[in-house]
């Protein structure tokens, strides 16, 4: 007989293996293959083609305008990889060459719907002047489901502005500073653009009466002067040579960003300004869609004044009889109880600060401006730190007929005139009011 030693002895030898050694050995089998498998799913080239689909699958999600990923991925990573200047300019170039996401289904509640001008707007989104200056991306901003835009601002003369660095990004705060300095490659140029996008468009909307081509929406032009120009004649210029092409003619006295302009929002200066700008509009022999039709006249004005100055201005728009003001621009105010950037060497950057910061200085000057024209037919438009509903809303019950924005829409991305409005109609469907309805509800 074999003793236990024996057994194992010839248990070896005969290539049996004892259970726990059976079980070892087959950890290290399947490892074997495991590994083997790996290297040939490597070999075979699975890793990357997987890596490849996922990045197809997000390319196609992302084609949505209202997806998720181009707030949470696609705008930060622009953020990360250039400075504000190049990620302005790259969005101006994906929008013009159409390498942007689009809105497959944009379509306006009819409780957004704003009566302005005899005209009817969709809804009370605008695009502020600042973002497209030079008009080359008008039709893609609408197809995102803006209702107004405002391109500009517009010098006689091309001019280059202020030196670089001269645009900067807070993103803690989602707001930025500009002194771009009335940047315009001039009137000749802008009118070149224009009058491209009027003859390919009026052949395929002939009936069309507005300068948008579209139903429901309308174009602003925004109006500067040359850094040396003449304050008055620059802007009388600007309505000669535009007034055919524009829906809207905006009159800009109040950029930060160009010696003296702010100057012109005293009183007796505006007052001539504007009254021989409403003079030099009422010669125009019409819009080319509609000869009958002459663009409203609206100045743009800054949200650091007074309330005896903000009265000043109610007063000269008035008396010079035009259509609308604007409220507001950028403020070269740095409120540090709603700034959380900490580096103080950005955040005390020469310049115009927009976005989320700004808005409640705009509210605040725009509800003085309400005060003091709210006995007139003066169309008030909110702007300044818009980027939500309830935003919008705000704006609204102080006063505004519709709203303008545009910082928001720099970090929010391509989805955020869709989400906005979506916020808007619910609400109003909470209180059973349309956008009309409440417009000035503060002064009730």
């Amino acid at each position: 007989m074999l003793g236990r030693t024996g057994v194992v002895s010839l248990s070896l030898k005969r290539g049996v293996l004892s259970p726990v050694r059976r079980s070892r050995a087959a950890v290290v089998s399947r490892m074997a293959s495991t590994s083997s498998s790996g290297g040939q799913l490597r070999r075979a080239g699975f890793l990357p083609k997987t890596a490849i689909a996922l990045l197809v699958a997000l390319g196609l999600y992302s084609l949505d305008a209202r997806s998720a990923a181009n707030e949470y991925i696609w705008c930060p990573l622009i953020r990360l990889t250039t400075d504000a200047e190049t990620g302005h300019k790259l969005g101006i170039a994906l929008l013009k060459y159409g390498l942007t996401p689009k809105l497959f289904v944009d379509m306006d509640d009819p409780a957004l719907q704003v009566k302005v001008f005899g005209k009817t707007l969709s809804n009370p989104l605008g695009m502020a002047a600042g973002f497209d200056k030079e008009g080359q991306v008008i039709d893609p901003v609408y197809d995102l489901g803006f209702a107004y835009i405002e391109i500009g601002s517009v010098t006689p003369e091309p001019q280059p502005g202020n030196p670089t660095p001269r645009f900067f990004r807070l993103s803690q705060d989602e707001a930025v500073i500009n002194r771009y300095g009335f940047n315009s490659s001039g009137h000749w140029n802008v009118l070149a653009t224009l009058r491209q996008r009027f003859q390919k468009l009026i052949v395929k909307n002939p009936s069309s009466t507005d300068n948008s081509f579209r139903d429901g929406k309308l174009l602003g032009i925004n109006l500067g002067k040359n850094k040396t120009g003449d304050e008055v004649e620059d802007y009388l210029l600007g309505v000669q040579r535009f007034g055919e092409y524009a829906d809207v003619l905006v009159i800009n006295v109040s950029s930060p960003n160009t010696p003296g302009l702010r100057d012109l929002q005293n009183e007796s200066k505006l007052t001539n300004l504007l009254t021989k700008v409403v003079a030099e509009r009422n010669k125009l022999p019409g819009k080319l869609l509609d000869p009958q039709s002459k663009p409203p006249v609206l100045v743009k004005v800054a949200p650091d004044l007074t309330e005896p100055e903000i009265e000043s201005i109610a007063k000269s728009a008035k008396e010079a009889k035009i259509d609308g003001i604007v409220l507001s621009n950028t403020t070269i105010q740095r409120p540090r109880d709603r700034l959380i950037t900490a580096d103080q060497a950005l955040v005390n950057q020469t310049g115009g600060l927009s976005g989320k910061p700004l808005k409640e200085i705009s509210l605040k000057a725009f509800r003085l401006l309400r005060k003091h024209t709210k006995d007139s037919n003066l169309v008030l438009i909110g702007c300044g730190g818009i980027s939500s509903g309830k935003d919008a809303i705000e704006f609204a019950k102080a006063g505004a007929t519709f709203v303008e924005l545009y910082t928001a829409f720099a970090y929010k991305g391509p989805g955020l005139a869709r989400r906005i409005k979506d916020e808007i109609t619910l609400e109003l469907k909470k209180e059973n009011k349309t956008w009309m309805e409440i417009v000035g509800q503060d002064d009730k």
